[in-house]
């Protein structure tokens, strides 16, 4: 068995690889330049479906929006995961990306609501991004055998 949640990750301004974050976006401020990814994920003792699938690529993804006086740009990445751990009835929807400008302090999760409705447990927990999974979060459930080891 292993859990499927959304994963944070993050990039910081110039580089190309995405860490997992060390702490949730209520609670981190991207700088300029930053990119800011989220991943439906499975995870277990011999799973786990890494991180996005678009790399972190601050330079295409916010090429189209301008800097303006006053503000950061942080891109925005947004993969809906693997058709094999979506919650039964549901779709996996297109890979999101997104720039977004914000004052400076701006937290992670307000920048994540710039693109997506975001559905949250009491805790802070981020459960459903744009509606998926509709309702539940951060669910127990086995492994499905196309995520196994051949």
């Amino acid at each position: 068995k292993g859990w499927r949640y959304w994963g944070y990750f993050q990039a910081a301004p110039g580089t190309t690889t995405w860490n997992y974050a060390l702490t949730g976006p209520a609670g981190s401020t991207p700088k300029d330049g930053s990119v800011e990814g989220w991943k439906y994920s499975f995870s277990s003792d011999t799973v786990d479906t890494g991180n996005p699938t678009l790399k972190p690529n601050f330079k295409a993804i916010c090429a189209s929006t301008p800097a303006q006086a006053g503000l950061i740009r942080v891109a925005v990445v947004v993969d809906f995961g693997l058709r094999a751990i979506a919650p039964t009835g549901e779709n996996v929807q297109a890979t999101l990306r997104q720039c977004v400008s914000a004052k400076p302090g701006t937290n992670g999760l307000e920048i994540l609501n710039k693109v997506v409705p975001v559905r949250t447990s009491s805790s802070g927990f981020v459960c459903g991004l744009n509606n998926f999974p509709a309702k539940e979060c951060s669910t127990e459930i086995t492994t499905p055998k196309s995520l196994l080891k051949k």
